[in-house]
């Protein structure tokens, strides 16, 4: 009695269903830009609100803002990086600061 099932009654033979190679999305930075006008105390607590960072990184990362002009403040899948953006950039107009982010490949 023949079988039609793959691996069996063909001696040896194995059939293993091959997975297919899945890449992580691809990543993008979200950056905060400076301004002249946004004060140093809102630009922490944008990071320590948006970016869950401490008081002493989001202090490092604003002053890196404030003295290079743009700081990196995470590398996020796309979708949450627009978010990011999108929520950091409302709560400074709704606050009434022209403070900005923008995202950028990683």
């Amino acid at each position: 009695m023949e079988s039609n099932r793959p691996g069996e009654g063909d001696g040896d033979a194995v059939v293993e269903n091959a997975k297919p190679k899945l890449k992580p999305p691809p990543l993008y930075k979200v950056v905060l830009l400076n301004d002249d006008f946004t004060p140093m105390e809102f630009v922490v607590h944008i990071l320590e609100r948006f970016f869950s960072m401490d008081r002493t990184q989001a202090t490092h990362v604003m002053l890196q803002v404030h003295t290079q002009g743009r700081a990196v403040c995470g590398v996020y899948p796309a979708q949450i990086a627009e978010t990011k953006v999108s929520q950091v950039n409302e709560y400074a107009r709704k606050h009434q600061h022209p403070l900005m982010s923008s995202m950028e490949e990683a």
